[in-house]
């Protein structure tokens, strides 16, 4: 297991643009495409305008795989244009878990896959909505 922290820096006051887009198009098609977020978060203190979110994945060829299949999803193409202009930097970090805590984040991910997998049948197809169309709920 593996989890690829992704550390973004907006311009100052955007975060809250960002977070609305995020959560009405991006989110879905993103936990479509590479599975268990572990993780989405802003700063309050630090380095402020960050967001840090963190993804896990069995391993390195895994999170290849599912990023390759997001990158190429043309909703993903449409919305990552409309938040790319609030994003200042951009930071990727794969964090191995301690030996201690492997067990624990397999039991995280697989609760997680299993949450995502029945919102998404529970949704109808387990499909990304349309941007700009409700989120099944």
């Amino acid at each position: 297991m593996i989890v690829e922290e992704r550390i973004y820096t907006l311009l100052p006051g955007k975060t809250a643009e960002y977070f609305r887009a995020y959560a009405t198009e991006g989110m879905a098609i993103q936990v479509a495409h590479l599975g268990p977020m572990l993780g989405y978060y802003s700063t309050e203190s630090g380095p402020l305008n960050t967001l840090v979110h963190l993804w896990g994945y069995e391993n390195a060829a895994d999170r290849e795989a599912r990023r390759a299949r997001m990158l190429a999803d043309p909703a993903w193409q449409v919305y990552i244009k409309k938040v790319q202009p609030l994003v200042v930097t951009q930071e990727s970090r794969i964090l191995n878990p301690a030996p201690f805590f492997a067990p624990r984040l397999a039991a995280i991910m697989a609760t997680m896959t299993a949450t995502t997998a029945a919102t998404m049948t529970a949704g109808g197809s387990g499909e990304h909505p349309a941007p700009g169309s409700a989120t099944p709920g």
